[in-house]
């Protein structure tokens, strides 16, 4: 499933949305200037996250950036083929644009970050060990789809279906991101994805409607206070 659009107009420009999509283009663009060699995987290793790193199961590799945990931040702004930064900014400017419009700007901007850390960490947890580049901005966008999936259940989501044939239907919000969340946790339990971090999905996901529970808990007793 591949979401085309939604029904839900924000109220202002999503100015934070839209320089986080420019930003990963450009880091994209420098990435495809480096070839497919030795120097691309230069760059995965000095800005890419990798667990066993940060636990201190291994060494850095050269050149690694320091201190290391700001490649949890880098590594978000990183891509490893056009399909996957394609598909992971249709997803940030379907779902951000409403996000940012409910948190503004400058709230919206650390809320993405925060949770493109939260799923960092979840993903560590899940191979601590682990020796593997984690990049992708798919954590701090599942943390957006786990805000929007709380704060907007109902809105229809137009989506393009791939089965047999190749069809559009508009769903409700919390059925397509549910199944969206579901088939992560299937690929994390059972290993069925290998080579995505479905666990950071997964916790950047559960990041977002935490933080979006917290948000609405805070508007309704603000309200309360001034009635």
């Amino acid at each position: 499933m591949l979401p085309i659009r939604d029904d839900t107009p924000s109220r202002t420009f999503p100015l934070v949305t839209f320089l986080l999509v420019l930003a990963n283009g450009l880091v994209w663009l420098w990435e495809v200037s480096l070839g497919s060699g030795a120097a691309l995987t230069s760059a995965y290793l000095r800005f890419g996250f990798m667990p066993g790193v940060l636990t201190g199961a291994h060494e850095a590799p050269p050149g690694a950036l320091q201190p290391y945990i700001l490649t949890t931040l880098t590594s978000m702004f990183m891509h490893g083929s056009w399909t996957h930064i394609l598909g992971n900014m249709l997803f940030l400017w379907i779902f951000g644009n409403n996000i940012e419009d409910h948190l503004g700007h400058g709230k919206y901007l650390l809320f993405y970050l925060a949770g493109g850390v939260a799923a960092a960490m979840t993903q560590l947890l899940s191979g601590p060990s682990s020796m593997l580049p984690t990049i992708g901005a798919s954590g701090a966008i599942a943390a957006v789809m786990g805000a929007y999936f709380f704060l907007f259940p109902r809105a229809k989501v137009q989506t393009l279906v791939f089965f047999i044939f190749i069809t559009t239907v508009r769903l409700p919000a919390w059925i397509f991101l549910g199944i969206w969340f579901v088939m992560q946790l299937f690929e994390g339990t059972f290993g069925t994805a290998q080579g995505v971090a479905v666990w950071a999905h997964v916790g950047g996901f559960l990041f977002g409607v935490l933080i979006a529970w917290i948000s609405s808990r805070r508007g309704r007793t603000r309200m309360e206070y001034e009635v």
